[in-house]
């Protein structure tokens, strides 16, 4: 075990990593497809980490958007950009070959002819929840990769969610089936391998403090 630095790394600190990654769902994960505003960004992070997930996919593939959008709200992110990577494609084809590489399912926020209600959706399995941007949805070369869609009902006259504010929903109805079947407890996703090799890096992350942590990849 690495030298644990006063003040940087403490016991309790090391403890608190630890109680993290038991709970990291790795089989479990985001996409966001050309999302324009990197507060809506930062907020599904924060989402996202409070809720186990290991790490999201950005996909920017409209002209105008590129690596300076992940310049990542640190008060909306409450720090959680440095624990949620964040995988970052320009190249549609190279990120759903990322993502279908260590995920079974991709279902898309998408109104089809019959949508299917995210509380009728299994999320307990691998699965990748895919979001379009604010203004277009998601893309008709993203839905080709999709296994199902689906949509959040609503009752109101407005049929839109915020961008950040569907994602929180739906991860946290995959955080309530996940919590019944206990993959937060006794039924956990990552293997003690896995959890070592993140236990690893998050302490390499505290120790070197890394700051600006936009991206993990950009391809």
């Amino acid at each position: 075990m690495p030298l644990i630095k006063k003040n940087i790394l403490t016991e309790e600190r090391l403890e608190k990593f630890k109680r993290a990654i038991e709970r990291r769902q790795n089989n479990l994960t985001v996409i966001l497809e050309n999302v324009h505003d990197h507060h809506n960004i930062s907020a599904v992070l924060r989402s996202c980490d409070s809720v186990g997930i290991k790490e999201i996919f950005v996909l920017y593939t409209q002209e105008g958007l590129d690596e300076e959008h992940l310049r990542l709200n640190k008060r909306v992110s409450s720090g959680a950009r440095r624990w949620v990577d964040v995988n970052f494609y320009k190249d549609i084809t190279a990120c759903f070959e990322h993502v279908q590489r260590n995920y079974k399912h991709i279902y898309s926020t998408h109104l089809a002819e019959q949508p299917t209600s995210l509380y009728e959706l299994d999320l307990t399995t691998s699965v990748a929840l895919l979001f379009g941007n604010e203004k277009d949805g998601v893309s008709e070369e993203a839905l080709a990769y999709s296994t199902g869609n689906f949509i959040i009902p609503q009752m109101g006259m407005v049929q839109s969610l915020n961008i950040s504010v569907a994602c929180a929903i739906t991860i946290y109805e995959a955080f309530r089936q996940r919590d019944v079947k206990g993959m937060y407890t006794d039924n956990v996703p990552m293997s003690s391998i896995q959890q070592q090799e993140l236990l690893e890096c998050f302490m390499d992350r505290q120790l070197h403090r890394q700051k600006g942590n936009i991206a993990k990849k950009i391809k």
